[in-house]
């Protein structure tokens, strides 16, 4: 008979969404903060829009971020970041963890990068997260497979 297999260290991330900063509460697209000792989960880069306003936005890009925000494959134009890429920028990061427990503070498109990529979810599905300031998300992995932990207490 063939001896078990040992278990899997885990991994266990809480991704932490702080409260509504400056650039939130006047809907200005984020500067892409870093995230520090987690590079890759860094925010998304939104190229020429970052620090502008979405409705500044609309009012000189329409037909872009109309794009944006119904083709995950779009870019920002000047280098910004497609929800593709910020979705496997952020699974590498995720599968590359080592074992044990992991808290980085993060933008919400972060999170929802995080939970489309841990649960295999279409990209699509990034839009219709809706991730509350101040929450935190949990993930656990073990052997590339990874669950979300929903409904954690306080604490």
């Amino acid at each position: 008979m063939k001896p078990p297999n040992p278990p899997t260290p885990s991994v266990r991330v809480q991704l932490v969404r702080p409260p509504l900063g400056e650039a939130e509460r006047l809907h200005r697209f984020p500067l892409g903060e870093d995230c520090p000792g987690y590079d890759g989960l860094r925010g998304q880069g939104y190229g020429d829009w970052a620090g502008r306003r979405m409705d500044e936005v609309a009012a000189r890009d329409p037909g872009g971020l109309r794009s944006w925000t119904t083709d995950t494959s779009y870019a920002p134009p000047g280098g910004g970041e497609s929800v593709e890429a910020l979705i496997a920028r952020v699974g590498v990061h995720l599968d590359g963890l080592a074992p044990g427990t992991h808290r980085a503070v993060v933008e919400q498109g972060v999170v929802r990068a995080a939970v489309v990529w841990a649960l295999e979810l279409p990209a699509a599905t990034f839009w219709r997260l809706d991730v509350r300031p101040g929450s935190v998300t949990a993930l656990t992995g073990r052997s590339g497979r990874w669950n979300l932990l929903v409904g954690q207490s306080e604490g």
